[in-house]
């Protein structure tokens, strides 16, 4: 569990910057080159080789050799690991909910009924009177 939780800490880091967050969202699509994945930005070859290596170094991505060309690929099955914790901690949010909506409810239902007395506490003394 602590190698899952330091790969998520190097997950989560590597994501941390737009630019390479704007990387993995490009590499969603298909594979591309270092140039091709530089061109939208005011930036250097050299700029986007950097940012490249932090998501290799969290295994988001992973180059390969085809020929001349070195193709970037997304490695998405890491997300898997991501989509895990991210999961654990949304179940427990929605319990949470759920039992304060439950809290809330009984809250509500108290609240009607005491009402209920009051305004039948109001209309005794009025059928007391007419009688």
């Amino acid at each position: 569990m602590v190698e899952d939780g330091d790969r998520l800490s190097r997950l989560f880091a590597a994501l941390a910057d737009p630019t390479r967050r704007d990387i993995v969202a490009r590499l969603a699509s298909g594979d591309a080159t270092v140039g091709e994945l530089a061109q939208p930005y005011g930036i250097s070859m050299q700029a986007v080789s950097k940012h490249l290596k932090v998501l290799e170094e969290a295994r988001l991505v992973r180059r390969s050799r085809d020929a001349q060309r070195r193709p970037v690929h997304l490695e998405a099955e890491v997300f898997d690991l991501m989509t895990k914790w991210l999961e654990r901690y949304r179940r427990q949010a929605e319990e949470r909910y759920r039992r304060l909506d439950a809290v809330l409810a009984r809250m509500d239902d108290d609240g009607s009924a005491e009402r209920e007395r009051t305004e039948a506490d109001d209309i005794e003394p009025e059928r007391g009177a007419a009688g």
